[in-house]
């Protein structure tokens, strides 16, 4: 049974891709991390939104959603309410871009690919979760339509943090569970690429911030160094389960 207490600092949760999971997606993973689950696929369709005809580029979009019970609270469906929260449009705002970032879109031609990224069960890093499968399944997509080639660049997606209470992890702490989520004094989302054809892992986006307190240059550098070995791990998962 996984705890905070047998896992060291900076260790990933327990990571598995479930790909295909989706019969009609062209592209589907459901990456579990943890207690986090959540199901990604990717569609794509032979048009573009209408300010981008005749460009001879393509274009991704994200949409993110938590399901009613995917914490131990219920919570109402957005549409029932008639609007998205906040919330829910900054992570998908932070998925699409992220994605733009793997993709070559001359290469992908006048095509979208939209990619739904909806949360079964949260437990503290859904947004880096998302982002991570969502990967796998835009690559599935592309292998499917002999689009390979529109693969620029891997992306994948992990929390980091400093930890000072509770009974379990303390320090800068990989990979953050909600209650270590909820007790860190600084938390971070940090996203990652590096060349389809290897090479550096560069940042793509880094969101950190300190709830507690103020955190110091040194603590911020131990944040991004360990969310990029993070990701670099999560990379090749990701590798492994697309080969």
């Amino acid at each position: 049974m996984e705890g905070v207490l047998m896992r060291g600092n900076g260790d990933l949760r327990g990571l598995e891709f479930e790909t295909g999971v989706q019969l009609h997606a062209a592209g589907s993973c459901l990456v579990k991390l943890g207690r986090t689950h959540v199901l990604c696929s990717a569609s794509l369709e032979e048009k573009v939104p209408g300010w981008m005809k005749g460009r001879g580029t393509g274009w991704l979009t994200a949409e993110y959603g938590m399901l009613p019970a995917a914490t131990n609270t219920r919570s109402d469906r957005e549409a029932a309410r008639g609007k998205q929260q906040g919330r829910t449009v900054e992570i998908q705002r932070l998925i699409g871009r992220s994605l733009r970032q793997a993709i070559d879109l001359a290469a992908l031609g006048e095509r979208t690919l939209t990619v739904d990224c909806d949360v079964l069960n949260a437990d503290g890093g859904t947004r880096c979760a998302a982002i991570t499968g969502a990967w796998v399944a835009v690559a599935l997509a592309l292998q499917a339509r002999g689009l390979e080639a529109a693969v620029a660049r891997q992306v994948a997606a992990v929390s980091a943090g400093v930890v000072e209470a509770g009974e379990g992890r303390r320090g800068v702490v990989l990979d953050l569970e909600y209650e270590e989520d909820h007790l860190a004094a600084v938390d971070c989302n940090l996203v990652a690429a590096r060349p389809a054809a290897g090479g550096e892992l560069l940042l793509v986006e880094l969101q950190g911030t300190g709830e507690g307190r103020p955190f110091s240059r040194s603590e911020a550098d131990a944040l991004v160094d360990l969310g990029l070995a993070g990701c670099a791990a999560l990379m090749e998962a990701q590798r492994a389960v697309l080969a």
